[in-house]
């Protein structure tokens, strides 16, 4: 897809070794359009070394099939597990270095400016995020792939990407 005059395409990315979750969004004044939304599933039998290098490979080929000039993603929290957190460091890690080789821009969302933005509650759980989205998206069902929480929350953190990069996009939703 060629990239439109003072469009901005951005990879919204909910990274996991197990399950990542994109978006694609093309944001052009106030004008929002979701161009391909899936998730990326890797087996946990694989060595973390195979399935870090899936994800950046996979990351690349969207960023360079949909002339993506930005990346959005979720800051990291540290939960219950510390090697979780440490691997998830390692996806990341490879967005920030794909971020720099293709010169584009890198937005970055706490959980809760997520919520609020989707839904006007920092609070919010994720169904409601899901049913929200659901809501501003409703043909989501047309792509062909298993909506789930991975999915939803990409779209979620790429919406806060289109959100930023476009001041009428952030009155037209909010």
């Amino acid at each position: 897809m060629s990239n439109q005059q003072n469009s901005n395409i951005l990879l919204g990315i909910d990274p996991g070794l197990r399950v990542a979750g994109y978006s694609v969004i093309s944001c052009t004044g106030s004008r929002v359009q979701l161009i391909d939304l899936g998730f990326l599933e890797q087996k946990s039998s694989e060595s973390v070394q195979h399935r870090v290098g899936r994800f950046c490979e996979f990351a690349e080929d969207k960023i360079n099939e949909h002339s993506v000039n930005a990346i959005a993603l979720e800051t990291p929290f540290l939960g219950k597990n510390a090697q979780t957190f440490l691997k998830l460091g390692y996806l990341r890690g490879t967005l920030y270095q794909l971020a720099y080789k293709h010169k584009l821009e890198l937005h970055e969302f706490a959980p809760r400016q997520i919520k609020q933005a989707i839904t006007g509650s920092g609070a919010a759980q994720k169904d409601q995020v899901a049913r929200a989205l659901f809501m501003m998206f409703p043909g989501l069902t047309k792509f062909k792939c298993t909506v789930r929480n991975d999915v939803t929350d990409a779209l979620g953190i790429g919406l806060c990407g289109a959100m930023q990069a476009s001041s009428n996009l952030r009155s037209t939703l909010i």
